[in-house]
């Protein structure tokens, strides 16, 4: 499908984009600027407070010594300080390097390390998980007003700038890790270009403009976070009301009372969801303002399909993307939703090819590896030239490392060509899961894999003790959970005495899930 969804919209799209992500709320500041930008425990920011709030924070990021080119590693959840920080940071031409506070203590260190960070702000308001990060860091709480409290480094006079270009929107604006088959975080750098295009897209796709009010749930330091639901609400003057973390009772709450219009989140929130609704008798939410609901993140199965329209009483709409593309490929249009659980068309400007084995182009219909190119695809792979001629050629084609097909107007996925876990919304990836557990001395080897459920993937880990060693699977849990974030962490952990491997020595992971089986007693 050479070309599909270049010329559809594309100069309407990339026409009058800002060159920065932080200028976003400039015309909402001055046109409307008692319109709520921010709505956080009841709680609203107006786009004047908000641009207000965005220049004392861009005034102590000065202080505290960042510089245009500088990497500032920003720790958090969800909340309105991450917003204004992040903002503040492009104003700087700095690029934000962003994590979830979850991630774990190593996890930090590595993203601050490889990012060469100038230095590290926590916002602090309602995370425990963010001061004790701070605590580790040696980074002292301080009030910031209208805000909470927050906490910064002190800056590391070792870490240089990267150039600063002419053109603010090919500049990076944010950079988020991921992890390859090496288990080695990459970083993806994400231009001010790739993330203003996705929000623009991503927000002519569901219609959204002022009076709409989007629940902040994807985390922001994620990709679909960041682009889509962060910047596509402010840049259209819409609210966006922040959530640090899934609570289906407050969830439920902030759907009926204060009017949200637009969920977006991944298949397991909508299972949680409904069970949580289903406990308590309620068959249907009443949410009159409620207009559009989305799945993302993961495979969105069926029957989860049906459950959730039925509760909703509207379609839930599905959609696609990759961490390197900003993040959207296709996604299912607000006027045509779909029966089935496809992904819907390439969303404007996205240009997509399915490659055989052989590298060719396959039939129509047929499955194959997905490759695309659009505004949105990343830089690159930070200090990684390797790893990005790996996925990225000359030409601008990604490679996403997806299995998937068209038919009937839609993307399909069939599979990952990859070993990507995806949990939570989150990317899991085996090698790092297996190094975790490989540190412990009992472990002589390990191996992970995913494995679909009812709802959301499993982590199934495969442990081979060292020999004279007995390790419990308890402790190993508890290792594994000093050392990775809470949606890294193996739900299930198998003791065995040998895996199965090819005559190299390379371990057969295709022959795992049926071992799981057996082991598990369903197969």
């Amino acid at each position: 499908m050479p070309g599909a969804g270049a010329d559809e919209g594309v100069a309407a799209l990339l026409a009058g984009l800002p060159s920065r992500i932080g200028q976003v709320i400039r015309p909402w500041a001055a046109g409307s600027p008692d319109a709520p930008a921010l709505v956080e425990a009841g709680r609203a920011v107006s786009y004047r407070e908000l641009a207000e709030l965005v220049l004392a924070a861009r005034g102590r990021l000065v202080d505290a010594g960042v510089r245009p080119g500088d990497r500032v590693l920003l720790v958090a959840e969800n909340g309105a300080a991450p917003v204004v920080f992040l903002l503040a940071l492009s104003e700087l031409d700095a690029w934000a390097v962003l994590a979830n506070a979850r991630l774990s203590e190593p996890e930090v260190a590595a993203i601050r390390a490889d990012s060469g960070a100038r230095l590290v702000v926590l916002p602090l308001a309602g995370s425990a998980v963010a001061a004790a990060h701070a605590r580790t860091l040696g980074a002292a709480a301080e009030p910031f007003a209208g805000l909470g409290d927050i906490a910064l480094t002190a800056a590391d006079d070792a870490a240089a700038p990267e150039p600063v270009l002419a053109d603010g929107a090919a500049q990076v604006a944010a950079m988020i890790y991921t992890s390859g088959t090496t288990g080695k975080p990459k970083g993806v750098m994400l231009t001010h270009r790739n993330l203003l295009y996705i929000a623009r897209a991503s927000a002519m796709i569901r219609h959204i403009g002022p009076g709409d009010r989007f629940a902040g749930l994807m985390p922001f330091t994620h990709v679909t976070g960041l682009s889509v639901v962060l910047l596509g609400t402010l840049m259209h003057g819409a609210a966006l009301h922040p959530m640090a973390r899934f609570n289906p009772a407050a969830l439920l709450a902030a759907l009926r009372g204060e009017g949200i219009s637009l969920l977006l989140g991944v298949p397991a929130m909508y299972a949680l969801l409904l069970d949580f609704a289903a406990q308590r008798g309620l068959a249907r939410l009443e949410a009159p303002r409620l207009r559009l609901i989305g799945a993302c993140g993961a495979p969105l199965d069926p029957a989860l399909k049906e459950r959730a329209e039925a509760f909703f009483g509207m379609p839930l709409h599905n959609g696609y993307g990759v961490t390197e593309s900003a993040p959207t490929i296709a996604q299912t249009r607000a006027e045509a939703p779909r029966a089935d659980v496809g992904l819907g068309p390439l969303v404007p400007g996205v240009q997509a090819r399915i490659l055989g084995p052989d590298g060719q182009e396959v039939a129509p219909g047929e499955a194959g590896t997905l490759h695309v190119r659009s505004p949105g695809v990343m830089k690159g792979y930070y200090r990684a030239a390797e790893a990005t001629a790996a996925v990225l050629n000359a030409g601008g084609w990604l490679d996403t490392g997806d299995l998937a097909r068209f038919a009937e107007g839609s993307l399909f996925l069939v599979g990952r060509a990859r070993e990507l876990i995806l949990r939570f919304g989150f990317n899991v990836y085996p090698p790092e899961v297996e190094a975790a557990l490989a540190s412990h001395p009992a472990v002589q080897q390990a191996a992970v894999i995913g494995r679909r459920g009812a709802g959301e993937e499993e982590i199934l880990a495969f442990v081979i003790p060292t020999p004279g060693m007995q390790p419990s699977v308890e402790e190993l849990a508890r290792h594994a959970a000093e050392r990775l974030a809470p949606y890294k962490r193996p739900t299930r952990i198998l003791l065995v005495d040998a895996l199965p491997a090819s005559g190299t020595g390379k371990i057969l992971k295709h022959q795992l899930a049926p071992l799981a089986a057996r082991l598990l007693g369903d197969g």
